[in-house]
């Protein structure tokens, strides 16, 4: 890897980074480049991935819910 990966991200960095992560759809498309883009710091990279990892486990969760729900209610309104 390039030494320049290594740099630590600036709180400027992080800030414009929270502030891209408050837009719709641009949060998913920059959480993927940064964390299998180039030339992105390691640090970023790495919390890139664990927010994927997150968002995957939210969106398991909340379909599993959403289907216990569903067949609760179907179940509930039977006679």
């Amino acid at each position: 890897m390039e030494e320049a990966t290594y740099r630590p991200v600036s709180v400027g960095d992080w800030m414009v980074t929270y502030l891209l992560m408050c837009i719709p759809i641009v949060n998913l498309i920059m959480l993927f480049v940064w964390a299998f883009g180039g030339g992105t710091p390691v640090s970023k990279a790495n919390w890139a991935k664990a927010s994927l990892v997150w968002m995957l486990i939210a969106i398991i969760f909340y379909f599993l819910l959403f289907v216990l729900l569903g067949v609760g209610v179907m179940m509930s309104s039977r006679p």
